[in-house]
């Protein structure tokens, strides 16, 4: 039988500006970005908004495909499987860990082996909680992808204003720990981490650069190391990315493509 890929990680930093990475100590984020490849001009979608852009991420389309264009939830308007569905349809088992509870419709019924939410992205620890909980139960149940969503950052620049001190604290808090959570990975994992969007004022969701240009860096063993990718970026391209991490096949109607400049 082929072997099993490496266990993946994606992770979320809901609302992080690229340009908050220099402006904060942040040793997580510039080990990922010193030891696989990066990018801190990669795309969001319009909207700039969390729901549809996770809609877009974890499906590989834009809002004008899915029609997912508000935080309320909706159903899509032209239905299409996800990253999750297609990796379970193939044996893999998938695991979501969040605090933001719209999340729970980025893959069908039935799809998950395990999810862990509570509502803690109001929080200012409410991703030191998903933390903990992402630290007990990744390395205990080993699923072969996990979501981790960090929904704090994204609060603070609401609460605060992008780029204000608060906004750049709690960035530093959350990478902390993302630092964490790397360190109790067992050997072998491939992770992305990357934001849904920017923002400016207290606000996000339009065309301006702040709130469209987000990090995007990928880490593993198949992933070339201190690389800046040269080529455009969208967040439509990390589920097709994903999934040739997680050799899966790319579904006929993902738009996206692999980010194949990234592997070694």
């Amino acid at each position: 039988m082929p072997q099993q890929p490496a266990p993946t990680l994606f992770v979320m930093i809901d609302g992080l500006r690229p340009d908050a990475l220099a402006k904060i100590d942040c040793p997580s984020l510039s080990t990922l970005r010193a030891q696989g490849a990066s990018t801190l001009a990669a795309r969001s979608v319009m909207p700039s908004v969390t729901l549809p852009c996770h809609t877009s991420i974890f499906h590989a389309v834009p809002p004008t495909r899915h029609g997912v264009v508000t935080n309320d939830w909706q159903p899509m308007a032209r239905p299409l499987p996800g990253l999750i569905d297609v990796a379970t349809g193939m044996g893999r088992r998938c695991a979501m860990i969040y605090n933001w509870e719209p999340l729970r419709n980025l893959s069908q019924p039935l799809s998950l082996d395990f999810s862990w939410y509570r509502d803690l992205s109001y929080l200012e620890n409410g991703d030191d909680l998903v933390a903990d909980a992402a630290i007990q139960y990744i390395p205990e149940l080993n699923p072969d992808f996990a979501f981790v969503y960090f929904g704090t950052v994204d609060t603070w620049g609401h609460r605060f204003g992008w780029m204000s001190d608060e906004y750049l604290r709690q960035a530093e808090r959350v990478d902390r720990q993302l630092g964490r959570l790397m360190a109790a990975l067992p050997e072998g994992y491939h992770m992305i981490v990357q934001a849904d969007h920017g923002g400016h004022d207290r606000t996000h969701g339009t065309e301006m650069p702040e709130d469209m240009t987000i990090p995007w860096m990928a880490y593993g063993p198949q992933i070339r190391q201190g690389y800046t990718i040269e080529g455009p970026v969208s967040l439509i391209d990390t589920t097709p990315t994903l999934a040739k991490i997680l050799d899966l096949p790319k579904h006929r109607d993902w738009e996206g493509h692999s980010i194949d400049e990234i592997f070694v």
